[in-house]
């Protein structure tokens, strides 16, 4: 019997139902928490086990709700690593700090028969966090063949406490290293290794041990010393058991080099720095026999959310400890683990810019590298942070080799097999995988999860490139239409869904030329413009090297100012006068060159009118000379001001030369306080003044009469005062001149038949 070591299992002492579990501790027991301490090099971890009692039609296991030694990871394991569990797996733990019973986990049903020589099979490993009491149950089911294997054990692990170095365990999701690994030596040739029996079973002329019944104790080899560091790949690796599903490299064979990648190197924390104890996995790696990674596989560890971001080096430890200690493993499984804030760990030794062989994927670990986020994913997908982190890591390994993360490549099943979607196939088919895909697409596992899986394909996006979603959300130059203006000063936002840390740099473009460069992690850049139309966008580069680039907007620099065609102008209207309310038309026009954005009234008052207004009902002070300045804004902040000053006069009545009989009114409704009156034909009163426009100023009624306006000696109107409301001061005829002359209204009584009288409240001039 061939194995590569035994971790004996410690023996339970029940004393009932409710009673404690006592450990003793396979590689040194200590107490939790003490002896595991590390300062910058490897933890201990401690792991304790107890046999499941089996039901006795074989289809059904349980182990009763025990007190036990803290402890943070479980798994369920069985004899036969090759034996699958077609049943519900299924445990709760009691928290160290609360004392509180948790929710049932349900474990995922095995590791997927990852190494050979393996020396048990299992369940994936759950975190649980820090418990001091375990349950466990599982059940077959309603099928009347499923017994359980036999051997059914929990393994509980204590990943001890480390201290981790934070300053290495930089969230690859949120980092950008730009050097990239130099190459080594090229391979030497290699031949496959004998192969080796099973470590598994005993051979048939060899007794088969027994598990340990309840209150007996297991045995255990000494452990090897511990080292403090991570082995460096040896220019001849010993001959070490791999994979059963691909052939071995041989012991001469040289440790492959490390090309150089399209994508640079993401932060990963070492082994040595999450704490790995490498005494218990002296063995030296090995490699993927065709030196090539042509897939990257995806996991999940399943039942692993609940844990802190500070928990990633610990949890990383106990699986270590779970695959190694338990399982029979030569090192932990994965190439690469990613927790859930983004930080990558570096998983199973030989060097991570080298095609070490893994054995996370049967039948497949040949050609592949693994990733496993830490966490389940069925229902929910892992953070963004971690999903770009797995994506860094993808794209820099197949970067390595040639491979595009979008592609598809054809594997060599080193085992027959079926997957979770029920395609099965035998050992040696060539099958086609996505160069990224999923656990369950080569084996009948639910991992990486629902959730996580669905995320695949936008996963390979970003790890290829170019930048998705690239897109222009903000342009400080004002907008008219479909063109932007500006002086010169230009900022532009813009926004992409390609996560920043995939993403080599930013361009803005102006008429498809470079402006201005900036990190990936930029989000906004600014230039100044010549003079002209332009044609602005932004390029993206992804670390792959491709390039996406966003729509165009057209921007137009222009420094020309508005100009006023027309100066604003006043013109005496119809309405209500009053001697601080005298009616009048404000005329203006204003142009530009580009685009006009608004015209403002800043004096007398504070208006703001828009680019298609030429004229707007105002009102003036009599007697005051007043500025009335305008200003004119285009889009591109050019601005053009022009004003004009006029003065109101109001005119009274008594200032008329008069002709025929009129009589005097008095009333507070008159301007002035008095106004005359006339019935009589032909009787007149006449203004003479100088000024640019004038108002005939009436009092008006249902018996009001009509008049002739005669203007300069020429008669230009016949109006009628009569109104069905009493109205006072009302301007009810105008009169405006381009330009300011000397002038004079005579206005002359009508006599209109039974309304013959007319009342005058005076003229008003503009001046």
């Amino acid at each position: 019997m061939r194995s590569r070591r035994v971790w004996g299992a410690a023996a339970a002492v029940a004393a009932g139902l409710s009673g404690v579990l006592v450990f003793q501790g396979v590689t040194g027991a200590g107490d939790f928490g003490t002896g595991g301490e590390a300062k910058g090099g490897p933890v201990r971890t401690d792991v304790r086990s107890a046999g499941l009692e089996t039901s006795a039609d074989g289809r059904s296991a349980a182990l009763g709700q025990r007190d036990t030694e803290p402890f943070s990871l479980l798994g369920v394991t069985w004899t036969d690593p090759a034996a699958r569990v077609k049943a519900t797996v299924e445990a709760r733990t009691r928290g160290a700090e609360s004392g509180r019973w948790g929710r049932w986990l349900t474990l995922d049903g095995d590791t997927g028969q990852g190494e050979s020589g393996a020396e048990r099979g299992g369940t994936e490993p759950a975190w649980v966090g820090p418990s001091t009491g375990v349950e466990v149950r599982i059940t077959a089911g309603g099928r009347s063949s499923g017994k359980l294997p036999a051997g059914l054990r929990l393994h509980m692990i204590d990943p001890g406490k480390g201290d981790a170095r934070s300053s290495a365990m930089e969230p690859a999701a949120f980092a950008v290293e730009t050097g990239e690994p130099s190459a080594s030596g090229e391979p030497s040739p290699t031949e496959p290794a004998p192969s080796e029996p099973a470590a598994s079973e005993p051979a048939p002329s060899e007794p088969a041990p027994s598990e340990p019944a309840t209150g007996e104790s297991a045995t255990s080899e000494p452990a090897p010393s511990p080292s403090t560091a991570s082995p460096e790949p040896s220019a001849s690796a010993s001959t070490s058991p791999i994979p059963s599903t691909s052939p071995s490299p041989s012991a001469t064979s040289t440790v492959p080099p490390a090309p150089p990648s399209s994508m640079p190197q993401p932060p990963v924390t070492s082994r040595a720095q999450w704490g790995a104890d490498e005494s218990i996995s002296p063995e030296e790696p090995g490699y993927l026999p065709g030196g090539k990674v042509k897939a990257v596989v995806v996991h999940h560890t399943a039942e692993s959310n609940a844990y802190a971001c500070a928990d990633g080096p610990a949890l990383v430890r106990g699986i270590y400890a779970y695959h190694v200690k338990t399982l029979g493993w030569k090192d932990i499984g994965y190439n690469f683990l990613v927790d859930r804030c983004g930080v990558v760990y570096e998983g199973r030794k030989g060097g991570i810019d080298r095609p070490v062989m893994g054995a996370h994927a049967y039948g497949f670990n040949g050609e592949t590298t693994g990733i496993s986020v830490l966490g389940t994913y069925t229902d929910i997908a892992p953070p963004e942070a971690a999903l770009t982190s797995v994506a860094r890591v993808a794209g820099w390994k197949l970067g390595q080799y040639g491979v595009s993360p979008t592609g598809t490549t054809t594997l060599t099943a080193g085992a027959g097999g079926t997957n979770y979607f029920g395609k099965s196939w035998a050992k040696g088919a060539q099958l086609s995988f996505p160069t990224i895909h999923g656990h369950r697409d080569g084996y009948n596992t639910q991992c990486p999860g629902n959730a996580f899986y669905a995320q695949l394909p936008n996963l390979r996006k970003w790890a290829a490139g170019p930048v998705a979603g690239l897109t222009i959300t903000s342009v400080s130059a004002p907008k008219s239409g479909t063109t932007h203006y500006t002086k010169a000063a230009l900022a532009v936002g813009w926004s992409a869904t390609t996560p920043s840390s995939l993403i080599k740099g930013y361009e803005l473009l102006v008429d498809g030329k470079p402006a201005v460069a900036v990190a990936g992690t930029a989000t906004s850049a600014s230039t100044n413009l010549a003079l002209g139309s332009h044609s602005v966008a932004v390029r993206a580069t992804h670390h792959s090297g491709s390039t996406s680039t966003s729509a165009a907007v057209t921007v137009v620099a222009e420094t020309t100012a508005p100009a006023f065609t027309t100066r604003p102008t006043l013109a005496l209207r119809t309405g209500t006068v009053n001697t601080t309310a005298v009616p009048v038309t404000l005329s203006w026009k204003a142009t530009d060159n580009a685009a006009l954005k608004s015209v403002r009234l800043t004096a007398p008052a504070s208006v703001t009118y828009a680019t298609t207004s030429t004229s707007a009902a105002r009102t003036a002070t009599s007697g005051v000379a007043t500025a009335w300045n305008m200003t004119a804004y285009d889009v591109a902040g050019n601005t053009g001001s022009a004003s004009g000053t006029f003065t109101p006069v109001i005119l009274q009545e008594t200032s008329a030369v008069r002709s025929g009989t009129w009589t005097t009114k008095s009333s507070t409704s008159y301007l002035g306080g008095k106004s005359y009156s006339s019935g009589a034909k032909g009787a007149s009163l006449t203004w003479t003044f100088t000024g640019r426009s004038a108002s005939w100023v009436v009092s008006r009624a249902s018996t009001s009469g009509q008049a002739y306006v005669y203007v300069d000696g020429v008669k230009v109107a016949t109006v009628d005062l009569k109104s069905s409301t009493t109205k006072y001061r009302d301007a009810i005829w105008t009169k405006t001149w381009a330009t300011s002359a000397k002038h004079t209204v005579k206005v002359v009584v009508v006599g209109t038949s039974g309304r013959p009288a007319i009342t005058t409240d005076g003229l008003v001039y503009l001046k």
